[in-house]
């Protein structure tokens, strides 16, 4: 792990460099949009693309020799020590609807481990951090996850409830009958709730890494835990199916509820 002294400053450099960024998308949101549809039947709109391009840009100019995995435009250097992987805008279905839970990620890796992460609400005027060792943060003040330790008591979140439903329906069944509140819900928001302790678990579904590497940090450093569906560490090659919950007793009932 690099010192913290330079982990800091590339938080900073981090959190500056998406401020910009987010001004971009906050331009184009709630306005007139050409939405193109991917491969994957997924959407995308040229406020995906530029603000994309506003991060890779000043990435690269700021650390010319790391390596970038970027949802719009790929991958350029995965094979390098330090990685940075981008979602300019997580949940454009949203953005496009109008909703103002759309998110922005930024991760920074090495070795493929996840030492930093944000996550910006732009149209919330929110901004959730963390590096290693360092804690998270919210706007700036310190987070932590609740204490809740058992499905019986949680607040839980379910992303992607209609894929779920769709291709495990046994186990969408079970999430439908677990915790003592449930929400169905999207994107990265849910886990940045958990992160400050205002709900208590998140299982998601059909992920890439630009859509969780980032929170691994910040959940992790506000006491959480994360994981895939078998319990293992986030990496590149995972599946996507994550889940965050607030305590290791809740995890461990989580991962015992989706197998």
């Amino acid at each position: 792990m690099p010192p913290l002294t330079d982990l800091h400053a590339r938080l900073d450099k981090a959190l500056e460099i998406t401020e910009t960024a987010s001004r971009i998308s906050l331009t184009h949101f709630n306005g007139a949009l050409e939405i193109v549809t991917k491969a994957d039947a997924s959407p995308v709109t040229i406020a995906d693309q530029e603000t994309e391009r506003s991060i890779r840009d000043a990435l690269q100019k700021a650390y010319p020799d790391d390596g970038l995995f970027g949802e719009e435009y790929g991958i350029e250097g995965l094979g390098k020590e330090t990685v940075w992987v981008v979602d300019p805008i997580d949940g454009t279905r949203s953005f496009i609807a109008g909703v103002p839970l759309f998110g922005m990620l930024l991760a920074m890796t090495q070795g493929q481990k996840p030492l930093l992460g944000i996550c910006r609400l732009p149209a919330l005027g929110q901004v959730y951090a963390a590096a290693r060792g360092m804690g998270a943060t919210r706007n700036g003040t310190s987070i932590a996850v609740s204490d809740c330790r058992t499905i019986d008591d949680a607040m839980l979140f379910i992303n992607e409830g209609e894929k779920i439903y769709a291709d495990v329906p046994a186990v969408f069944a079970r999430l439908m009958q677990a915790g003592r509140l449930r929400r169905l819900s999207y994107d990265c928001q849910p886990h940045a709730l958990l992160a400050e302790g205002k709900i208590d678990a998140v299982v998601d579904y059909d992920l890439k890494p630009y859509d969780f590497l980032a929170m691994v940090p910040i959940i992790e450093e506000a006491g959480g835990v994360i994981t895939d569906w078998q319990g293992m560490p986030l990496h590149f090659q995972s599946e996507g199916r994550v889940v965050s919950a607030a305590t290791p007793e809740l995890h461990a009932e989580l991962i015992a509820l989706l197998n």
